[in-house]
């Protein structure tokens, strides 16, 4: 158990680096992601198929390699990045093309009707999507959206393929250097209480949502 509180510090220096890139790239994709999906209905061809593309390469491709991509190929064609930034980008672009999805087919899922009747109450555009649209789209993406989430912390292990301190890398230095497995397993119990947490919250949202019932 000494031991255990000894390892500790290290490894929740890098909960606190895992959960920076986690908030980074929740706010960023989300967004975009949301901004993507709409985007997408927009009766112009060529924008529709640039956006499928876009989501059909960060869909198709490990999120590994374009981890790899960016921090080690880009910089031979003059684009560098430091460890986190590379990071934040291939998280944020790569989450960003799953939230499109996940907002389109909530989008989809809205019956024509609710548009016409936009239409007769004369709302904008912005306004329809801002009061009509988007807070149905929320209540029907949302256990979709948390599943995305809860998976963005364990992708986050991948950090250490870039020599980032995350949760991953603290647990594998101690374990090499101490010839023990007991970081890998503080590391696992870390992992679960951040997953534990939110699914807690993402049960907390939904039930606060069926007020959309």
């Amino acid at each position: 158990m000494s031991y255990i509180f000894e390892v500790l510090p290290a490894l929740l220096r890098g909960a606190v680096t895992t959960l920076q890139l986690f908030g980074i790239v929740i706010v960023l994709s989300i967004p975009f992601g949301i901004l993507l999906a709409f985007l997408k209905q927009v009766p112009f061809k060529p924008l529709q198929w640039l956006i499928t593309l876009y989501i059909w390469v960060m869909r198709g491709t490990p999120l590994l390699l374009q981890l790899i991509f960016i921090y080690y190929v880009l910089p031979s064609v003059g684009i560098n990045f430091d460890r986190m930034p590379a990071a934040v980008v291939a998280f944020t672009l790569n989450y960003a093309a799953y939230y499109a999805e996940i907002f389109r087919g909530g989008i989809d899922a809205i019956p024509q009707g609710q548009y016409e009747a936009a239409q007769m109450l004369k709302l904008t555009p912005v306004q329809t999507v801002r009061y009509i649209i988007l807070p149905q789209v929320v209540k029907i993406v949302l256990p979709s959206v948390f599943n995305e989430i809860i998976n963005l912390v364990k992708d986050s292990s991948l950090l250490y393929v870039l020599g980032i301190g995350d949760i991953i890398l603290e647990s594998r230095v101690a374990a090499n250097r101490d010839a023990s497995l007991a970081p890998m397993f503080v590391a696992g119990a870390l992992y679960l209480i951040m997953i534990g947490v939110l699914t807690y919250i993402s049960k907390r949202v939904e039930k606060h949502y069926n007020y959309y019932k």
